[in-house]
């Protein structure tokens, strides 16, 4: 009894003393929400719409949103039994299954901030289009690309100097988000929403010229269409993982489901509550950013200037701190070995500068690709989410993992029972959206993983020159990643990507 006494307030001490640093559960929560609740929230009636009817969109929800719950469920149980992982989206996939893999979740994960940098870069120019059309329609102008990459380019400058106010900027930034996604739904929903609308092409098989409805296919299809747009939505919810080192697990496991709740109901009634006051056919040609059209239907001009400056505002905050992101990914797997050491320079003002510049390069030379594709919007969004998918993958797999190979602590607070099952369906769940993704994004994607070889080799020889780079079955992976993106440059020059690119 004494010596217990005598301990208690010391361990308080120490915890309150290392915990003072930390960041809380509002706060954590808020970048989850950040992070998740993008630009694109406000393009999503129109993503949805496009190939789908409401019936196949909530089961693509209920989907989704099971999915996303269980690979959240997952980050919570791996940041319980294992808070010395912190940045747990590449270290997790490393520690399970080896060096290859820890380097290419690293690689895919900072690509898929790169081209999401990139996305909101166009969905940036189509709001900036309704303030000067014609220039920057669709978002892949020559116009477009000029004006996106002096952004770019002016954000990196801007972050080099050292930016201080960047969570500032980014509550401001989610107000601004919120505010007008808010007052949408409000407009939408409660003053101009029609039940006979709502249920007029329920599961998509009305032809209706009014309405300009027309068969979308099998209920399967309709839903896979939606897979990559819901994906999308909910990129980010890892994002308290990677800032694990800056909050207690248990803070860390509570943010994630409190922001997965949170943005979960706003990106269902965004999507749905505007088939009560327009139909299928007719969302589906709405301009981007989607919601601005409908208001403006709705209210007039104002709901459309009203949108737009909204998305104007969320994206320059959200695209500021996803530009902070993509340099602290390289920075701290350099520093681990897992990418070269030059990427763990940093200038004067402690800033990751070679990676901040690299990966600036890399969203200009993405930049200027998005002048050739057909769509832009969706192949930013198609191709990030398709080189996401093996990080979120990694992660579930390695929680499966460390169940079926008896490592499963008995102190952690979630029974292993229900870890394993919930591993398991965060697997199967990203397997199901490597299949909805489609042949054609899977090749683009191995494209990407592809090019990324060189930087593990240079990477490893750095780290142990004497070793071997790659042991066998990581040598089998690398063949296979470059047979792939070979059969994919082909099918390209050969035209037969043509959802990618223009033909």
């Amino acid at each position: 009894m004494a010596t217990q006494t005598s301990s208690a307030p010391t361990t308080a001490s120490a915890d309150k003393a290392q915990n003072g640093k930390k960041l809380g559960l509002f706060a954590m929560t808020l970048l989850v929400v950040s992070a998740m609740f993008g630009g694109g929230i406000f393009n999503i009636p129109q993503n949805m719409a496009q190939s789908a009817a409401l019936g196949a969109i909530l089961i693509a929800w209920v989907v989704s949103g099971l999915g996303i719950f269980f690979l959240a469920r997952s980050f919570q149980v791996l940041a319980d039994i294992h808070p010395e992982m912190t940045s747990g989206i590449y270290m997790y996939s490393r520690a399970g299954f080896g060096k290859l893999a820890g380097f290419l979740i690293a690689w895919g994960y900072w690509m898929s901030v790169a081209f999401g940098n990139v996305g909101y870069a166009v969905l940036l120019m189509d709001a900036l289009n309704y303030f000067f059309p014609p220039f920057f329609a669709g978002g892949n102008t020559w116009q477009a690309v000029v004006v996106a990459s002096a952004c770019m380019w002016g954000l990196c400058f801007l972050v080099l100097k050292g930016v201080r106010g960047a969570a500032i900027l980014n509550n401001i930034g989610t107000l601004a988000k919120f505010v007008p996604v808010i007052i949408f739904i409000l407009l939408v929903g409660y003053f101009s929403f029609r039940a006979d609308l709502f249920t007029s092409d329920f599961w998509g098989d009305v032809t209706d010229a009014t309405l300009q409805d027309k068969p979308l296919g099998s209920l399967l299809d309709q839903v896979t269409s939606t897979m990559l747009v819901t994906l999308w939505m909910y990129i980010g919810i890892e994002s308290a993982v990677v800032m694990s080192d800056k909050a207690s697990p248990k803070t860390v496991s509570r943010a994630t489901l409190l922001g997965y709740l949170v943005v979960t109901v706003l990106f269902v009634m965004v999507s749905v509550v505007p088939f009560g006051v327009l139909s299928q056919g007719e969302l589906a040609q709405m301009p981007p950013p989607s919601t601005a059209a409908i208001l403006g239907k709705l209210v007039g001009v104002w709901g459309e200037v009203f949108i737009n400056l909204g998305v104007v505002l969320a994206l320059l905050s959200s695209w500021l701190v996803w530009t902070l992101l993509v340099a602290e990914l390289p920075w701290a797997c350099a520093k681990d070995g897992t990418f070269p050491k030059l990427f763990a320079k940093t200038n004067k003002a402690g800033i990751a500068s070679v990676s901040l510049v690299v990966s600036t390069v890399i969203m200009q030379a993405a930049m200027i690709l998005v002048y050739f594709s057909d769509n832009a919007w969706n192949v930013m969004l198609s191709i990030t989410g398709v080189v996401i998918l093996p990080a979120y993958i990694g992660s579930a797999a390695f929680l499966w993992k460390v169940m079926w190979t008896g490592q499963y602590p008995t102190s952690a607070s979630t029974g292993k029972a229900v870890a394993l099952t919930v591993s398991i369906l965060a697997t199967a769940y990203g397997l199901w959206l490597v299949y909805a993704a489609g042949l054609q994004f899977m090749l683009a994607g191995a494209v990407v993983y592809a090019i990324g070889l060189p930087i593990f080799v240079w990477a490893r020889r750095e780290v142990s020159p004497d070793e071997q780079t790659f042991t066998k079955v990581e040598l089998a992976v690398a063949a296979l990643l470059l047979a792939l993106a070979v059969l994919a440059v082909w099918m390209l020059l050969a035209g037969q990507l043509p959802s990618v690119y223009k033909s």
